[in-house]
């Protein structure tokens, strides 16, 4: 399969990566309006420059599209125009309105996917396996400053991922949601059905933090994006006090986890989508609902 990359910034460059170790890729093609940086990157890589996104979508099958978020629309418009499928980077567009009104242009029998990686970290399935009756769950994503950011605020560019997994994964939507902070740190709170939700994410922590908690009746979940590890504590056996400290005993787990990159496995299951005709599991209509999500939580900021 031939495969095109438009935008080889932060994540574009990753894409490119990826997807010249696939041996499924064929072909590979770039381009970007930085003609020197996307040369450097074909170079790297073995792949192709082209000068212009109509040259790239003339050679590819289909597409990744690394663009920022505010030329999504304008990008996407011309894969559709030329009939090939696409994997969006997250956020699908700029507005959930905007990208409603984009899906309506999409043409019949190509793949469309939207890049929520984390989706894809080996830890979601796992601990969507173990999880019951959760009685509370807790998300952090937390993140010293990025100067790849602009015109986002953290919302979008970081909890963003939580969303997506706490509802398409988890839970349905959520109920009442408040939220405080602003546009580079911000806490949300929400319940979903009846359990109790936290969220929260930062762009100047001095710690990255790529988290999930989560407590039942009977044990208590931990898991770490970026280590890929997962660990269950269970009830203790027994309560102590000694010399006037509490003591407990806990039964500790640690899930097995088949640890792999989840860009690679993002990509190669677009590839597998184009191939053979099958919706990416990340389609737009969720990330259209995750991104309403996020404005939701920014209307309650700008109160």
């Amino acid at each position: 399969m031939d495969i095109g990359v438009i935008g080889v910034g932060a994540m574009g460059k990753n894409h490119v990566r990826v997807y010249s170790e696939l041996k499924r890729v064929h072909n590979l093609g770039v381009f970007d309006l930085n003609s020197a940086g996307a040369r450097e990157i074909g170079e790297k890589h073995g792949a192709t420059v082209y000068s212009s996104v109509e040259e790239l979508l003339a050679h590819s099958d289909a597409v990744s599209v690394c663009v920022p978020t505010q030329f999504h629309n304008a990008v996407v418009r011309q894969v559709f125009s030329a009939g090939k499928s696409v994997l969006i980077e997250k956020p699908i567009c700029a507005t959930a309105e905007q990208a409603t009104q984009l899906m309506k242009t999409a043409p019949a029998g190509i793949t469309i996917g939207v890049g929520h990686i984390e989706r894809f970290n080996p830890i979601v399935e796992e601990i969507r396996k173990i999880v019951k009756k959760p009685l509370y769950v807790e998300m952090k994503r937390h993140n010293p400053a990025s100067a790849r950011v602009t015109g986002s605020t953290v919302i979008e560019d970081l909890m963003i991922h939580d969303i997506d997994i706490l509802l398409n994964v988890f839970f349905p939507s959520p109920g009442k949601i408040s939220s405080a902070g602003n546009a580079d740190v911000c806490s949300v709170l929400m319940r979903c059905g009846d359990v109790p939700v936290a969220l929260s994410a930062s762009r100047k922590s001095s710690k990255k933090i790529r988290m999930i908690y989560v407590e039942e009746e009977e044990f208590t979940i931990e898991g770490d994006f970026m280590s890929q590890e997962v660990t269950i504590y269970r009830k203790p056996g027994q309560y102590t006090f000694e010399a006037e400290r509490y003591v407990q005993e806990n039964i500790i787990e640690k899930v097995m986890v088949n640890k792999l990159e989840p860009l690679k496995r993002e990509l190669s299951t677009f590839i597998d989508c184009v191939e053979h005709g099958l919706p990416f599991p990340i389609t737009p209509a969720q990330a259209i609902h995750n991104l309403r999500i996020c404005e939701e939580i920014q209307a309650g900021l700008a109160k």
